[in-house]
């Protein structure tokens, strides 16, 4: 008898958790945040993800009232910190700011991928559109991207093309323009963009495909020169410098857009308050000019939206990778 009443016991136990463990989602909304958060970054500090995870970090921090704080993990061209995230407790206290493009490509192109593109990220919100530029060396005999490509042809090995990291927008990008053009090229990776700057204004790189932020000093000081700007209009910096589309590449782009995720399982209600304050940052008039002068676009959408993104964008770079076969050339 006092086995079954222990029994009796225990499952009332158990029934009771399952009654109150829902009502306790909202109460943990209502307190969130009550420490700080972290917002991890899958590439090198000084390339336009970092730049922007910092300035969201600053109006994050004033909108939920805790510090927000940006932690670079540059390994493995983000695999390292969507990993992370896809580990982390499901309570809103770890996010990642993140490319749609290379968070679909990284797994994409390796037979053990260490995350799950869709599955490994719970959708809050997209943050910008990215834009940048087809560039060379300030003493490069490049003046447009037809005479690139026929520079390319003149060397035995083609032209060393860098890259920010495998699976970033400016490789696929730059994979794609390579095919459309039949450029000989080869690319070199990097751990971001400020270290790929590094060699292409020192003249170790024939061209790269860097970020406007990240490019928009070496062009104020002449040491870099744009070829093509990979945006929707001209940048006014240099206005001279035609779009991609302008210059007959219109379908070499992908898609441009950076958002944040939580941990996959956060609550619903926790994600409904950091959308909220991704949806106020956004309309900061300081943010959105510092955004602005670098070449960038403020953009915003719901947490459904950036997931129905996400899915999408996970079977289109699946499906590019295998028609250019850059599985191969890891």
């Amino acid at each position: 008898m006092r086995v079954a009443q222990r029994l009796f016991y225990v499952l009332a136990l158990i029934a009771a958790g399952l009654v109150i463990a829902p009502a306790a989602t909202p109460a943990l909304a209502q307190d969130f945040p009550n420490r700080p958060i972290t917002v991890l970054v899958g590439l090198a500090p000084g390339g336009v993800t970092d730049v922007m995870a910092r300035l969201y970090a600053q109006k994050l921090s004033l909108a939920l009232g805790q510090n927000v704080i940006v932690e670079n993990r540059p390994a493995a061209s983000g695999a390292v910190a969507a990993a992370a995230l896809q580990k982390a407790d499901p309570d809103g206290y770890t996010l990642l700011v993140f490319s749609g493009a290379q968070h679909a490509t990284v797994p994409a192109m390796s037979d053990t991928a260490i995350y799950d593109p869709v599955k490994g990220a719970e959708p809050i919100g997209v943050i910008f559109n990215f834009a940048g530029a087809v560039a060379v060396p300030a003493d490069s005999p490049a003046k447009t991207i037809a005479e690139l490509v026929a520079l390319s042809k003149t060397k035995p090995d083609g032209l060393n093309f860098g890259s920010p990291g495998v699976g970033t927008p400016s490789h696929l990008a730059a994979a794609k323009l390579i095919a459309a053009t039949g450029m000989k090229a080869q690319f070199i990776h990097y751990k971001g963009g400020a270290p790929m700057m590094t060699d292409l204004v020192a003249g170790r790189l024939d061209v790269a495909w860097p970020s406007a932020p990240a490019s928009r000093a070496f062009l104020e000081a002449g040491k870099i020169r744009a070829l093509a700007i990979d945006g929707d209009r001209r940048w006014k910096l240099v206005p001279e410098v035609p779009t991609l589309k302008e210059a007959g590449f219109g379908d070499v782009s992908v898609a441009n857009w950076f958002a944040i995720a939580a941990a996959p399982g956060t609550p619903r209600p926790v994600i409904a308050k950091l959308s909220a304050a991704i949806a106020e940052a956004g309309r900061d008039a300081d943010l959105m000019r510092r955004v602005e002068e670098q070449g960038l676009t403020v953009a915003t959408s719901t947490p459904a939206e950036l997931g129905q993104w996400m899915a999408k964008e996970a079977a289109d770079i699946r499906a590019l990778i295998a028609r250019l076969n850059l599985r191969q050339q890891q």
